[in-house]
């Protein structure tokens, strides 16, 4: 159903609307995934992720200095390889001791004169970008195809930006979908995260979504510290089903603009969880220092942490819903649904119509002038002292 169809059908006199909602799929989707800053995994210990409805095992060899990725439970006698230890380019059982490599494939075990032929575990296929650790999941078993990977932000590791401010939680009873709704989601901005949008526009093309806005702060919420009090303009894109960067710049006054990048990204634990991450990297203003910078990525990341907290305590309390009852102010969420479509069928069965190239700018006018008298109206109520 398209958005015109949407809005047609709720005009539609003496019709009850009845919420649809298949159950969560059980497939994960295709595609890469971010488990968190990579720095986090290389002490030395290996380290159990709930993820893709299993466990998995992630450690840095000690003599390749590599990231690995393996399934967490040992072939031999269910061991978790998590509860081991690093021996070298291996991680071992806590079990036996059986030695497994980054490859998968079991490198030694002491006690026995040979290492069965077929003693072989789930290798993921890893990438190691932006000083975060991400792995493929395909419910096909396929590589990445050409041309699908996460692009370098400029920025990180540069003496002219901060480190990742990173935090993260785990939502349980919602399902991965509810966060990729937002994009889409103008109103919710100024209900949920007190911005007012003036501009919003999305792009979907391939394996990416973006969503451009515009907007300033609602003006009758106190943020605190955690406003600039002026403009923010934002480029979000998800590239893939997971992972979002989020190019944002902010009028901090007197002229000066601060830019930083925000990285919202998730991994599915199961169909009714996720863990959700999200971080800021700061590029210094001039004079900054590098404590100044982190402080400015430590602020930022605090206010995002209020936002997706909001968040959170809807996507708990809310239903799903397949047949979302919409106006033409509520975005393409049809369509971004058919895009999100993609990373949960089989390759063959991706349509054009999923990957197409999609526009849609949402006409703020309407939205505009009756949030502009809403804060007005709050604002003359409180200088009262009305409550």
């Amino acid at each position: 159903m398209t958005t015109a169809e949407a809005v047609e059908a709720a005009e539609a006199p003496d019709v009850v609307r009845v919420i649809e909602a298949a159950a969560v799929p059980t497939r994960f989707a295709r595609g890469w995934h971010c488990l968190g800053l990579a720095e986090d995994f290389k002490d030395g210990a290996p380290h159990e992720v709930a993820a893709f409805g299993t466990k998995l095992v992630i450690f840095q060899g000690a003599e390749d200095g590599e990231l690995h990725v393996l399934n967490a439970h040992c072939p031999h006698m269910g061991g978790n390889l998590a509860h081991g230890s690093v021996k070298g380019d291996t991680v071992a059982c806590p079990f036996h001791d059986w030695r497994w490599s980054g490859n998968g494939r079991c490198a030694a075990i002491p006690y026995a004169r040979r290492v069965p032929p077929r003693a072989r575990t789930r290798a993921w296929t890893v990438l190691e970008r932006n000083a975060q650790l991400y792995v493929w999941h395909d419910p096909e078993g396929a590589e990445p195809p050409a041309g699908i990977t996460i692009p370098e932000i400029e920025g990180v590791g540069s003496p002219e930006w901060s480190r990742w401010s990173w935090n993260s939680l785990r939502v349980e009873n919602a399902n991965c979908r509810e966060i990729v709704d937002n994009v889409v989601d103008m109103a919710h901005f100024y209900y949920v995260h007190y911005a007012f949008p003036h501009y919003f526009k999305n792009v979907f093309d391939g394996h990416v979504a973006t969503q451009y806005m515009e907007s300033t702060p609602r003006g009758d919420v106190d943020l605190g510290t955690l406003s600039t009090g002026g403009g923010l303009r934002s480029d979000a894109s998800y590239h893939g089903p997971s992972y979002m960067i989020d190019k944002l710049w902010s009028d901090v006054g007197g002229g000066v603009e601060l830019e930083s990048v925000l990285i919202n990204c998730h991994y599915p634990v199961d169909e009714n969880s996720f863990v959700l991450m999200y971080g800021t990297i700061v590029k210094k203003l001039p004079g900054m220092s590098d404590e100044q910078a982190a402080e400015a990525a430590r602020l930022t990341s605090e206010g995002l942490a209020v936002g997706f907290e909001q968040d959170v305590e809807i996507w708990r309390n809310k239903t799903r819903i397949d047949n979302p009852l919409l106006t033409e102010e509520d975005g393409p969420v049809y369509q971004l649904r058919r895009w999100y479509e993609q990373f949960y069928v089989d390759a063959a069965e991706v349509t054009d119509e999923m990957v197409r190239r999609f526009e849609f700018e949402i006409d703020t006018t309407r939205a505009t002038e009756a949030w502009r008298a809403e804060v007005a109206e709050n604002l003359a109520r409180r200088g009262s002292g009305a409550p």
